[in-house]
């Protein structure tokens, strides 16, 4: 399918459920798999390993610096990143293909497809959701703190038309599996970067930023799982400033 060489790159750790899934969905697209895994205790080194990934070991000290180290592993001129729990579709596949033959950009943004409890989510903010993925390797690099790390290139980027499929959360105890990881980092990091509990932001904060995902955003057209998605969405936020209270209070005493 493709004469340009591209290198798929994962980080994961106990993701045993759902990387074949993403690894298999490139196939034939991508000339290689890395995948950078932090210190599994599941089957998911062994099963990247069989799909015939290369697996490198690194314990988890954060997103920029997790994904920087899978960078450093590609050799070749494309890089493509996935999370485990998201796949190529075919028509993405077939789309990059083609492009990147003769394109002369150094990156990619692509649109994302997100399902939430085992259907797709047409509103609430999900449905124009783009991401920087595909990018010349020697020229891109992350940057960020713990969280919401940023890929940037050294040159234009275009975007693409067909999407990565995003299978987030199947279940309710998924998500919250994941929450109390993903706030705990967004507290440290907004500690970092000096910033500081407030009472009153937050109670002037939380009603707004469920009103923006279910009416705004359009969430209620997406039934029950849009409700779901900015009750708990807003209470992501809430839990994220408590945290961060809470480590003010052991920190500055």
């Amino acid at each position: 399918m493709n004469n340009t060489p591209i290198t798929l790159f994962i980080i994961a750790r106990n993701e045993e459920s759902k990387i074949a899934k993403c690894i298999l969905s490139a196939k034939g697209l991508v000339n290689e798999v890395v995948v950078v895994n932090g210190l599994s205790t599941d089957k998911t080194a062994l099963i990247c390993r069989d799909l015939g990934a290369q697996v490198f070991d690194r314990e988890f000290d954060s997103f920029t610096n997790q994904k920087n180290y899978a960078l450093s592993k590609v050799h070749s001129e494309w890089a493509l990143n996935l999370d485990a729990d998201e796949t190529l579709s075919a028509e993405l596949k077939d789309e990059i293909a083609q492009l990147i033959q003769t394109t002369s950009l150094s990156g990619f943004e692509i649109p994302f497809c997100n399902y939430f409890l085992g259907k797709k989510m047409r509103f609430s903010g999900l449905n124009k959701e783009t991401h920087l993925r595909l990018v010349r390797t020697h020229k891109a690099k992350y940057v960020g703190g713990l969280v919401h790390e940023g890929l940037e290139v050294d040159g234009k980027i275009g975007r693409l038309k067909n999407p990565i499929n995003h299978y987030s959360y199947d279940t309710i105890e998924a998500y919250f599996l994941k929450f109390n990881k993903y706030t705990s980092l967004a507290a440290e990091q907004m500690y970092q970067k000096g910033r500081r509990f407030s009472l009153l932001f937050v109670l002037v904060t939380l009603p707004f930023e469920f009103l923006k995902r279910y009416l705004l955003k359009m969430g209620i057209l997406d039934g029950l799982r849009g409700l779901l998605w900015a009750s708990f969405s807003t209470f992501y936020v809430f839990v994220k400033y408590v945290k961060l209270w809470q480590i003010q209070e052991q920190n500055e005493k």
